[in-house]
């Protein structure tokens, strides 16, 4: 049992080249303790055995025990405990790391994909605080999405609830043609258009130019008139985009992360073109809000998964 007279919550969020650990206080979320380590990539032991030291240093410093939540790009499977799969972490592929990782730190430890760790801190006490659905969409290299119904992430009995990404654009019109591969192996889903990568190829073939993603916007601020024409056609997309998901879901607030959460505008233009698509007669109640936490918020969620969902 802790020392400390109040909860104690971990998280940790696991990629590719970097896993950070965060210490929460259990109920009202300030933030105790911070690290971040290069990810191991020798072998899935010296991989479990680093994460159960950063959990002990944390410990230490902290002088108490607490509860472990993991984020992860990917889902392990509810019965076994085994990752199915795990983005850019090949090393986790097949193992039951929950178990794992438990037996080493010797207590219970939970899993969630990342996009639903974002979309949990949000919902708790960020941009979505007070929302009974809160929709997190990360919109990077990728475009990923997790689900909250009253501060609990609803995972789905695929495990895939929030994977609008891998959807196809709807209502395509002339200019979203072509539709592009898709590396799922379909062809016009959402993150074709909506990824950044998808904003950049977007933008150079139809200009001719050869700019990053963050030169498009700023050119588009400039008034440069190929980069606002871009980014006039990926709002109208995000909109028929994120109407699809209103349509479905009808939820109260959708919070936008990842890189392409920085662009200012999205905020009043999404919402005000998203009303050509969107099943209601009314005025619609949806807010687009940009992320409270910005890129904690992956890493904070995963510490709430104890707190927030007790049955998980």
């Amino acid at each position: 049992m802790s020392p400390l007279d109040f909860p104690l919550a971990f998280g940790l969020d696991i990629g590719g080249t970097k896993i950070e650990c965060v210490g929460l206080h259990g109920f009202n979320g300030k933030e105790l303790y911070r690290q971040r380590i290069p990810t191991p990539n020798q072998s899935y032991e010296d991989l479990v055995g680093r994460i159960g030291d950063l959990i002990d240093q944390a410990e230490g410093v902290l002088g108490g025990k607490g509860t472990l939540g993991i984020g992860i790009p990917g889902a392990a499977d509810p019965d076994s405990g085994v990752v199915m799969h795990a983005g850019n972490v090949g090393l986790l592929v097949g193992k039951p790391f929950v178990q794992d990782l438990g037996e080493r730190l010797a207590r219970e430890v939970r899993l969630a994909n990342d996009a639903n760790c974002f979309a949990l801190s949000e919902a708790i006490d960020g941009a979505g605080k007070g929302a009974r659905t809160v929709f997190g969409v990360i919109i990077g290299t990728g475009c990923g999405g997790g689900l909250v119904f009253d501060g609990q992430v609803w995972p789905g009995a695929n495990l895939i609830a929030g994977e609008w990404g891998h959807n196809g654009l709807p209502w395509v019109e002339e200019e979203d043609l072509p539709l592009q591969d898709c590396y799922c192996g379909k062809r016009g889903c959402i993150e074709t258009f909506l990824s950044g990568p998808s904003l950049r190829r977007d933008h150079n073939h139809t200009s001719g130019q050869q700019l990053s993603t963050h030169d498009i916007i700023a050119a588009a601020e400039d008034g440069d008139p190929y980069a606002m024409a871009s980014i006039d056609r990926y709002e109208r997309r995000m909109a028929k985009a994120f109407a699809w998901v209103i349509n479905l879901l009808d939820p109260d607030v959708i919070v936008l992360g990842g890189g392409m959460s920085n662009v200012s505008r999205l905020y009043d233009n999404v919402p005000r073109l998203w009303g050509e698509w969107v099943y209601s007669k009314s005025k619609i109640k949806t807010k687009l809000r940009p992320p409270r936490h910005g890129d904690a918020s992956g890493v904070r969620g995963a510490a709430w998964l104890w707190a927030s969902n007790p049955q998980l």
